[in-house]
């Protein structure tokens, strides 16, 4: 059996079918070592720890040591992918929006719909279903065009002899703001998939805010009625917009007020997260973030492995495809401000 020390390393983990996280764990699983020095570490964590390339800390090593040996040059790719993967956590995160993620492999897919049955009758404890009366349906159809995919990137321009001496704890800021600037993308493209629809004529429906020009607690109010059934737990508006919600008398209720004074997190009177974007443009967005969006992704951040590996830094892409479907086009609602008076 392999160990985490004897292991050879080439290419060819990156074009498993698997990936190279999971290839690793599949040659040296991380269970064997319950109970060992190395528990906690998973399979890549193992191999630069066989390597001591130390990646955080004052004494993180150089770029240079991944390339001691052509075994620990292979491990290059993958750190830079976990460091823009950790920079994509750090701004709004997209679990923040999305209800699900779908991974695909390939470009095309056809994603449902969900259409309850629509009736006249009020949702009430009377409405029994008779003996020999119709159940009502709830339609699960597939959606006439397909999800569009779209690549988001940032070419990573830098020559091997400039950065071979910088500490892997700098150089790991640089990769996580690669990661901030697709976290950002992505928000942006969720919730312009939100607003304009998907490709199948399922826009957000609109409402218009009762004083134009300006947002009240009646608005949000308004907001979480004509979500009814769906749960307003997420709102996503312009600085200048969530700053006049942040300004409003109901905001000094003791518990938003205290959430927000004590860790800064932003949330509405009503309970609701509340996503900054600066791409909305004179209007507010509430949506049930379980029943809204479904992400498709065809794999994740993916590397110009070959170039890193060998060293060729000039011009290497981080990139990674995705694309965003509406699950259920009622469980979101747009607010228009419209024009001060």
């Amino acid at each position: 059996m392999a160990t985490f020390e004897t292991i050879k390393l080439d290419k060819g983990l990156y074009r498993s079918n698997l990936g190279i996280n999971a290839e690793l764990e599949r040659i040296d699983p991380s269970e064997n070592y319950k109970g060992t020095s190395l528990e906690g570490l998973d399979a890549f964590e193992r191999q630069l720890k066989r390597f001591n390339i130390k990646i955080k800390g004052a004494d993180s090593s150089p770029i240079e040591k991944f390339f001691q040996t052509s075994d620990s040059a292979v491990l290059f790719p993958e750190y830079v992918s976990r460091a823009v993967r950790q920079g994509m956590k750090e701004p709004c995160n997209i679990d923040d929006i999305i209800a699900t993620r779908t991974d695909i492999n390939g470009l095309d897919y056809r994603t449902i719909a969900s259409l309850p049955e629509k009736t006249s009758e009020e949702e009430t404890n009377d409405n029994y279903i008779g003996e020999g009366e119709n159940i009502p349906e709830t339609k699960i159809t597939t959606k006439e065009n397909l999800v569009k995919l779209h690549k988001r990137g940032k070419m990573l321009v830098a020559s091997y002899e400039a950065l071979r001496f910088q500490r892997l704890d700098i150089f790991s800021i640089a990769l996580r703001e690669i990661g901030e600037y697709l976290a950002r993308m992505q928000t942006t493209d969720a919730i312009l998939s939100i607003t304009d629809g998907d490709g199948n004529d399922n826009p957000v429906p609109s409402i218009l805010c009762k004083t134009p020009g300006t947002v009240s607690y009646a608005d949000l109010v308004n907001l979480w009625n004509e979500l009814n059934p769906y749960t307003m737990n997420t709102i996503t508006t312009s600085p200048s917009v969530a700053a006049s919600i942040m300004c409003l008398p109901e905001m000094r209720d003791a518990a938003a007020g205290l959430n927000f004074h004590a860790t800064g997190k932003a949330v509405t009177p009503l309970g609701a997260n509340l996503i900054v974007h600066k791409h909305i443009n004179n209007g507010i967005i509430a949506f049930d973030k379980n029943h809204t969006l479904e992400m498709v992704t065809a794999g994740g951040i993916v590397t110009d492995f070959d170039k890193l590996i060998d060293r060729q830094l000039e011009r290497a892409a981080i990139t990674q495809t995705y694309g965003f479907a509406k699950i259920c086009n009622n469980a979101a609602v747009a607010m228009t401000l419209g024009e001060t008076e």
